[in-house]
């Protein structure tokens, strides 16, 4: 799963996959901006605005973080706000549930996800559940932040999405950002929340740059969670997507494009609360919806899409079954053509369809082809408009 000697899985990769679209051209105004550095951005605004923020994680301070998320924060705010933890995960995000209960407004870093596992009773039982355990008396204002889903090389350990995992629990509310404007906004608002916010970024995407609007250099600039966006226009088909794949969907609908498909690629941004309204509303236009991750298939993300579509007005609406677009159901490979066929190879009912084609696996090829085919032989109506 090589496209032109570069892999698919590596950040150079997507970052060329952002440059050939071009769609990040703004205004004169608009300044470029790596996400890592938009994350930086947000984090200083927010420590500089309320002495009662500050971050914690292993490597954060001296070292500027494993990703350099935190750079040059340590040297700016100091060892009170920007503390080195042990290795330790369920002791610091302890300290830091505990810190949020007695007022202050803690930003725990780990550095991936997966290792989010050894706190998962801090995060869960101490931090999600106490605002209902206590009727309502004692808030956890907390951001647990750090890497989410596949990155490269670095094994079944290290290679979960757990955007599915924190959402189906009540008291959390879970953000996956994409662009860069997402995770300044978001990561604002999150650390402004009064609510443990569980903030799921991708280590891939820590270096790939995007234009920032005016509007979102200012310090003032957040954006609310629970609020999707369409990234894209379109009438024939709606991809719902977070994270990294909203990339990929954008590069998909590009493809489809030059056959007549017109996409509507809707960027989630938060997981729970889901902005059910906005796929309705593309769904009840387009007829026809795809949802796509980079979690397992069972019990995920597109599966509570899914559900909400069946249960509510836009089922009626659809020409054909909403289709679901995941990893592979099984523990991410090391082997590198394993691990990219499991990013990118999707559900087995059309797998043969792309295998047919006797083409490579890519990050937009297989999705493109898919959704031509879904499209196709789910809708002999495809280029109608019906009225149910």
């Amino acid at each position: 799963a090589v496209s032109n000697g570069v892999s698919l899985s590596s950040p150079q990769n997507a970052v060329s996959s952002l440059g050939l679209r071009g769609i990040h051209k703004s205004s004169a105004a608009a300044a470029q901006m790596m996400v890592r550095d938009a994350l930086n951005q947000a984090m200083d605004e927010e420590l500089e605005r309320d002495e009662r923020v500050f971050l914690l994680g292993e490597e954060v301070a001296q070292y500027d973080g494993a990703y350099k998320v935190s750079r040059g924060l340590w040297k700016k705010y100091g060892d009170k706000r920007i503390m080195d933890t042990p290795i330790t995960e369920m002791g610091f995000t302890g300290i830091a549930v505990g810190a949020a209960m007695a007022g202050l407004r803690p930003i725990c870093e780990f550095m991936t996800f997966n290792f989010s596992m050894q706190a998962i009773d801090q995060v869960i039982n101490s931090a999600a559940k106490t605002y209902y355990m206590s009727a309502g008396r004692q808030s956890v204002p907390i951001v647990f932040r750090g890497p989410n889903g596949a990155s490269a090389g670095v094994g079944a350990q290290h290679s979960q999405c757990f955007a599915a995992w924190y959402a189906s629990c009540p008291g959390l509310k879970v953000v996956s950002p994409w662009s860069a404007e997402d995770a300044k906004g978001l990561l604002k608002s999150a650390i402004r929340d009064d609510n443990p916010v569980v903030f799921l970024e991708n280590e891939l995407m820590y270096g790939v740059p995007f234009e920032m609007s005016e509007e979102s250099q200012s310090k003032d600039f957040t954006i609310p969670i629970g609020k999707a966006k369409v990234e894209r226009q379109g009438t024939h088909v709606t991809l719902a997507t977070h994270s990294r794949y909203v990339s990929f969907c954008l590069d998909a609908a590009a493809v489809l494009a030059k056959e007549g498909i017109e996409c509507e690629v809707i960027n989630l941004r938060t997981i729970r609360p889901l902005d059910v309204e906005c796929i309705e509303t593309s769904v009840m236009k387009t007829n026809h919806l795809v949802t796509v991750e980079g979690g397992w298939p069972q019990f995920g993300v597109g599966a509570e899409i899914c559900a909400r579509i069946m249960e509510g007005p836009a089922f009626n609406y659809l020409d054909a079954p909403a289709t679901r677009v995941t990893g592979v159901d099984i523990p991410m490979p090391y082997a590198k053509i394993l691990e990219d066929n499991n990013v990118y190879v999707h559900p087995e009912r059309w797998a043969h369809r792309v295998q047919s084609s006797r083409r490579l696996y890519s990050s937009v090829t297989p999705l493109g082809e898919f959704c031509a085919c879904v499209c196709r032989s789910g809708c002999s109506r495809f280029t109608s408009s019906p009225s149910k």
